[in-house]
Parts: structure tokens; C-alpha cells; sequence
């Protein structure tokens, strides 16, 4: 299950999306349009700005805006960033990868084996998934 700033750093993501290219979104707008707590919103943008994922401009026509392409940000790249890994066992991390301290044999374990399909199902649909195609989806079932 994803953190509810995950969802929340998703739903800005989108909202930046959608504006027209070159266009900054303000913190008040995004936060009443998908419902995410200001000051929170707020810590997610600049954990996003961090990252190269968004830039921000000062000013009375300031906001953010999508540093990156639509097509370039996928949905595991945000998790990843906000949450950490995306494996069900620590052991099945490709990033933060620690061995579950009860596991006598990993290559035997039957547990590892069935989580080891999901989170490989589970990552190649995140890691492919980028904020365009998930606005694109979006536009279809409207």
C-alpha cells in the first residue's frame, strides 16, 4: 500500500500535468483543486524539486511546473522518491535490498518466491507507467 503522500506527490504531478506547457500551477490552486493539505503540499513540492522532478518560480505569476517531461516521470521513480523501495520483503529490493532476518535460505524460501512475482508484475507496471500515460487514461474513460 502507498503512503497518503505518495498519493498526494501523484495527484500534484498530475495537476502540473494537465496545465498547458510553460504554464507554473500555485501551491492554492493545486491544493484545493486535489483536496491535499497546503503546508503539506508544500513539503512534497520541495521533496519533488529536490529531485529535478519540478522547478518553481517566485513571484506573483510564480508556481511550480514540471521540470520534466510527462513521458520522462514514472510512477515508480515518485514512489520510489516519497515511500523507498517498492518490494513487499526487504529482500526483494533492487535498491534497498536487506536480507529478512528470519530467512534461513533465500533461494529455497516459498514466501520469497510468490512476493518475488508480484513485485516484479508490481514494478514493471509502476516503471512504465509515466504521469503522461496515466493522464492519457484518464482523458479516454471521460
Amino acid at each position: 500500500m502507498i503512503s497518503q503522500k505518495a498519493k498526494y506527490a501523484l495527484r500534484a504531478l498530475v495537476a502540473l500535468t494537465r496545465a498547458p506547457p510553460g504554464a507554473t500551477r500555485m501551491i492554492s490552486e493545486i491544493s484545493r483543486e486535489q483536496a491535499i493539505p497546503k503546508k503539506f503540499l508544500e513539503q512534497i513540492l520541495l521533496e519533488l524539486k529536490r529531485a529535478g522532478i519540478v522547478t518553481s518560480q517566485r513571484g506573483r505569476t510564480g508556481g511550480y511546473a514540471l521540470l520534466k517531461t510527462p513521458g520522462e516521470v514514472t510512477f515508480g521513480e515518485v514512489l520510489r522518491l516519497i515511500d523507498g523501495p517498492i518490494a513487499p520483503l526487504p529482500c526483494l529490493s533492487k535498491v534497498f535490498y536487506r536480507r529478512c532476518e528470519d530467512c534461513r535460505e533465500e533461494e529455497s524460501c516459498e514466501v520469497r518466491h510468490v512476493f518475488a512475482r508480484v513485485a516484479e508484475a508490481t514494478r514493471e507496471v509502476l516503471d512504465r507507467t509515466t504521469l503522461a500515460d496515466a493522464v492519457h487514461v484518464e482523458l479516454e474513460t471521460l
